[in-house]
């Protein structure tokens, strides 16, 4: 600026005018406008602490505007696909791994690969293998955010009446011949309209007032309902990343699905489905069963909606030991965004130690970055909520990845029609399994 003044004056002294009128004339110059980009996410939970990211973000970029919308879970994905094919997307969206690939299929999600060996960006950073998730034949198309694991999440006042202890449920086992000691939980923990509990002889499990269980709504790839259960019994999606086949036939899956149907169909341990919905969470919290499994994601929602004592507990060891599955989302650009370099300086931000710290110190979920997963785990401590559950399930040998291949929307279509057909009647899980896994792998 001083250079430019001084320009000014040298130029303007012949012609009469002093410095002072330099200055004016500088000071009349309009102010170039920030540039402003869009950013969406779903989770309203995360709406605040990214809010506060973007704050420190354009304190260091104030040439740089971030305008974020938050979307519910459906309306986001029909609204994204929406705008992908109108043009109005948004510069940078939160990415999810069942999504992504199809997004990259079609040219919709950009390449970030020579952005980050351009600025030298740490991808080491994350906890192991989260970058893997976002990258495909050399290239990648998001840095991690977060990650996720499921847990059981247990009603302590339930588990109190009867008789059952967090310590059996964090030892508690299961297999798909007697259910092992996981459904013996179940059943003391379901209650009928009588008073009688799942042990009783006299128990009716077609009048049950208190469920040992409700799981999460039925979907194709059942992160937080089946999927657990059938990873543990020694079922795999898929061989690795990219997979070009499934293994949804596999008798270990339909091992699994039928004991955890039956045990909504048939026993009177689980809530049914067709009287789940998409509620199971809405009715854990309303004291409609003792447990549930849900995701990270949930601990905000459990927190602020129970009106009793709750926890979260490990998930029970199965035949081939404890599994979750390890998720973690993303943040894309669109390929189409009309401010490429603004909306990488806001990826990178977001994927940064300095945002991560912001939304561990929410606690609303476990940043990719472990010193701020850890800073999320003290927040939700200082409020009453045990969560280390969720940490403690988070090593290799506990954990799978959740399946990335390509026709990710139709596989996920195909296979949640046919775990409705086996959850909400007594059918052969087998072949639908092996009818619906043909019709998946002829996709490829």
């Amino acid at each position: 600026m001083t250079t430019i003044l001084t320009t000014l004056a040298r130029r303007l002294r012949p012609a009469g005018l002093c410095l002072a009128t330099a200055l004016l004339a500088v000071a009349a110059l309009p102010a170039k406008a920030a540039t402003e980009i869009s950013y969406w996410l779903w989770d309203n939970n995360q709406l605040a602490p990214y809010q506060a990211c973007a704050d420190a973000f354009q304190k260091e970029h104030p040439d740089i505007k971030v305008k974020i919308t938050q979307l519910a879970w459906n309306a986001y994905w029909t609204t994204l696909s929406t705008g992908f094919v109108s043009g109005e997307a948004p510069d940078v969206f939160t990415n999810h791994l069942s999504r992504y690939p199809e997004f990259v299929a079609n040219n919709q999600v950009a390449d970030l690969t020579d952005l980050i060996k351009r600025d030298k960006v740490p991808t080491d950073i994350y906890y192991k293998g989260l970058i893997d998730l976002w990258s495909k034949d050399g290239h990648t198309y998001g840095l991690p955010k977060d990650w996720d694991t499921i847990a059981i999440v247990y009603n302590k006042d339930m588990l109190d009446k009867a008789g059952v202890s967090v310590e059996d449920l964090n030892n508690a086992s299961w297999n798909p011949g007697d259910g092992g000691s996981f459904e013996k939980i179940l059943a003391k923990l379901s209650v009928d309209a009588n008073g009688n509990d799942g042990t009783s002889a006299k128990f009716d499990p077609k009048s049950v007032k208190q469920y040992g269980i409700v799981f999460p709504e039925v979907e194709g790839y059942g992160q937080s309902a089946w999927s657990h259960f059938a990873a543990s019994n020694g079922f795999k999606f898929v061989d690795g990343l990219w997979a070009t086949s499934y293994h949804l036939d596999s008798p270990e899956l339909a091992q699994s699905i039928t004991w955890q149907r039956d045990l909504g169909l048939k026993k009177g341990f689980a809530m049914p489905q067709k009287d789940v919905g998409n509620n199971a969470s809405a009715l854990f919290v309303a004291g409609k069963a003792a447990l549930t499994p849900q995701g990270s994601w949930m601990i905000s929602f459990f927190g602020n909606n129970a009106k009793f004592k709750l926890g979260y507990a490990l998930l029970p060891k199965g035949p081939v030991g404890r599994k979750s599955m390890f998720n973690g989302l993303a943040d894309g650009i669109w390929t189409g965004t009309k401010h490429p370099e603004e909306s990488w300086q806001w990826v990178k931000f977001l994927a940064s130690p300095s945002c991560a710290r912001i939304v561990g110190a929410s606690g609303v979920v476990f940043p990719a970055i472990e010193e701020a997963a850890k800073l999320s785990q003290q927040t939700s401590a200082g409020k009453g909520w045990d969560v280390s559950a969720f940490l403690k399930e988070a090593t290799p040998d506990q954990t799978f990845y959740f399946p990335i291949t390509d026709h990710s929307s139709e596989i996920s279509s195909i296979m949640t029609a046919a775990f409705e057909q086996i959850f909400l009647n007594d059918v052969d899980a087998a072949k639908v399994l092996k009818d619906a896994n043909d019709t998946v792998n002829k996709l490829f």
